[in-house]
């Protein structure tokens, strides 16, 4: 820990290997983020731009992508700058703010991918009453409780921490996320109760419905004809991908902060710059290459391109 006129900076000691590949991590990284942003801003304008898109499920993936956007704009531009510092450094407050960030962008996601697996629901399984149900106010109340909440319950998180005294500003990753409870001089029995409370409502009930939601959905495909199954292998496959993806992302992240000290720094080091990698990049090339209509955009959008 330094203090420098009263601010408390937190270490990331999770970089490998840094003043040897200091440039070599940094043009990979840039590229990656400019190709983030590239990818995830595109097929955000066209769903905007493109009245035929403006239904729930293409909204639903426009508000997945800006997490995209947010999460990778909270972590990158913070890493580059390390990489090409000295000392790897961030202040206490900064580094919350970062873990806040990221966390919620977290929980926001499982929200959008349960309000996606219920709209697919609604979509295969009640397809009459789909205009009544997905209405523009349903919609636009699924996009604010997916955000709000989980802001509103990590903000708490924030505030509990902040309050909480560390004996340890080292923190062995490259960037700030929920490891830093380890470094507590005395354990919160409130954080932890907390802790598995978040646990619940943003990870494991989202997922149990979603589950929930895909399995009922099954069950009306393997009853129905061969074209509602075409319909729900086309809509549904990029969905179930997705969701394979940042479960992926989500246990990884788990199981770092829990085995922090285990697990081996250069392992966690080339995962976590690859989980950086593919975890933003997924879900636009998903969705740019299996949704239908968002595809033949993209070939309208590049035939634009090359003509002029």
């Amino acid at each position: 820990m330094d203090v420098e006129l009263n601010v408390t900076y937190v270490t990331l000691n999770g970089y490998v290997e840094l003043q040897k590949y200091r440039y070599l991590y940094f043009v990979i990284m840039f590229l990656a983020y400019i190709a983030i942003m590239f990818c995830n801003s595109t097929v955000v304008i066209l769903i905007w731009f493109h009245k035929n898109l403006h239904e729930p499920m293409y909204i639903f993936i426009a508000a997945l992508l800006i997490n995209s956007i947010l999460y990778s704009t909270a972590l990158y531009p913070k890493i580059l700058m390390d990489f090409l510092s000295e000392k790897q450094i961030i202040t206490y407050s900064a580094c919350l703010f970062q873990a806040f960030v990221y966390y919620t962008v977290a929980g926001s996601e499982f929200s959008l991918l349960s309000a996606m697996a219920y709209d697919r629901y609604v979509s295969i399984c009640k397809p009459l009453k789909y205009p009544t149900i997905m209405s523009k106010v349903t919609v636009n109340v699924c996009l604010a409780l997916a955000w709000l909440i989980p802001a509103c319950e990590f903000a708490v998180s924030v505030l509990l921490y902040y309050n909480t005294k560390l004996c340890d500003y080292t923190l062995n990753g490259i960037f700030c996320n929920n490891s830093g409870y380890k470094h507590q001089c005395v354990t919160s029995i409130i954080i932890s109760i907390y802790g598995l409370v978040l646990l619940i409502t943003v990870l494991i009930l989202p997922l149990f419905f979603i589950l929930f939601t895909y399995t009922r959905i099954l069950i009306i495909v393997f009853q129905g004809g061969k074209e509602v199954r075409r319909k729900a292998a086309k809509t549904c496959l990029p969905h179930l991908l997705v969701l394979m993806n940042f479960s992926c992302f989500v246990t990884y992240d788990v199981i770092t902060v829990r085995m922090e000290s285990d697990f081996p720094k250069t392992v966690r080091f080339v995962v976590t710059l690859l989980m950086l990698l593919f975890h933003p990049l997924i879900n636009p090339i998903v969705y740019g290459v299996k949704m239908k209509e968002i595809s033949k955009h993209l070939k309208r959008m590049l035939c634009w391109l090359k003509s002029h």
